[in-house]
């Protein structure tokens, strides 16, 4: 069964792209935020998540982790992190660029020298949003300096996905060797009950998806879609429906039930909750408590949409 780990972005910088109900009355409070988001990582530990992902672009997401794991002396909490983004927002709600994405031999080298402080602890490596545009896939000096790591280090090495070319993307990537050694082990992919495209690839007897790879499943809310909101999704409202009913049946939210849908309907290790507080972990952790029936899985595959038209929504909303 897939295990839930939790995806620090959300404890890391106040704004995110996301759909939010309640604005915040308060004045950002640095310190008090970072308090938040220890306590959370305790809680988390104390509700049985062994699991962390977190990266330098989501603002101090990566040193709360690493000062946290030091601090409590934790040594059985696996820990994955990224290279290629910036965070550069500063924490400010009005900052107009909140994170710059650069895929260069300079950037892996300058992230990789923070992010080796949480050795022994991570055990995954990730290009942080490998798509096609930036050719990351093909700089032969990062893919070199990504194997030394892995060799060095003992770490496996894996990317996140984004856009609806996910698929083209981890097909060119399990070809890739250095050495002649295949040099992805993991790919971290946005899998959800609106963009089910991964599962064309995972679900089929192909030989073009190794069994042996790792997979992690990310955005399994969708940024907060998944939860009615016929105001401005009305073309969901039959999506809304089928959940709320299974979301009654199995007493849970419909977080639980999205979670779980991502645990029973493909072969992912690993199924990341974005909770920022423990009121949403607790209620993202009962995906545990109940299974899906194999017609309930089909129901909800019946809801997929086009990847273009989730991406072009998702591109839409709003950092918040």
């Amino acid at each position: 069964m897939s295990k839930i780990g939790l995806g620090t972005a959300a404890i890391g910088r106040p704004i995110y792209i996301n759909i939010k109900d309640v604005k915040q009355s308060e004045s950002f409070d640095l310190n008090k935020f970072r308090r938040a988001g220890e306590e959370l990582l305790d809680f988390a530990y104390a509700k049985g998540i062994r699991i962390l992902d977190t990266a330098p672009g989501y603002g101090l997401a990566e040193d709360l982790v690493t000062q946290w794991l030091k601090k409590s002396k934790i040594t059985d909490v696996a820990v994955s992190s990224k290279w290629g983004y910036t965070y550069v927002a500063d924490f400010s709600a009005t900052a107009i660029e909140h994170e710059v994405k650069e895929h260069s031999l300079a950037k892996l080298n300058e992230q990789w020298e923070i992010t080796k402080e949480l050795l022994p602890s991570i055990n995954l490596y990730q290009i942080h949003s490998a798509t096609l545009d930036t050719k990351v896939l093909q700089n032969v000096e990062v893919l070199n300096r990504l194997h030394e790591l892995k060799k060095t280090h003992n770490i496996k090495i894996g990317l996140t996905t984004t856009g609806a070319n996910q698929l083209e993307v981890m097909r060119i990537a399990t070809d890739v060797e250095v050495e002649h050694e295949r040099l992805f082990d993991s790919f971290q992919v946005t899998y959800n009950i609106f963009d089910q495209s991964i599962g064309e690839l995972l679900g089929t007897s192909s030989d073009s998806y190794p069994e042996d790879r790792r997979i992690i499943v990310k955005e399994a809310l969708a940024n907060g879609r998944v939860f009615p909101n016929l105001a401005n999704y009305q073309h969901y409202s039959t999506h809304y429906e089928l959940l709320e009913k299974l979301a009654k049946k199995y007493e849970v939210g419909v977080d639980a039930i999205a979670l779980r849908f991502c645990m029973d309907s493909i072969s992912a290790e690993i199924v990341l909750s974005g909770a920022s507080n423990k009121e949403q972990l607790s209620e993202n952790l009962k995906a545990y408590d109940f299974k899906l029936t194999a017609d309930e899985i089909e129901r909800i595959k019946e809801l997929k949409v086009a990847p273009t038209v989730y991406w072009q929504e998702r591109k839409a909303l709003e950092w918040n």
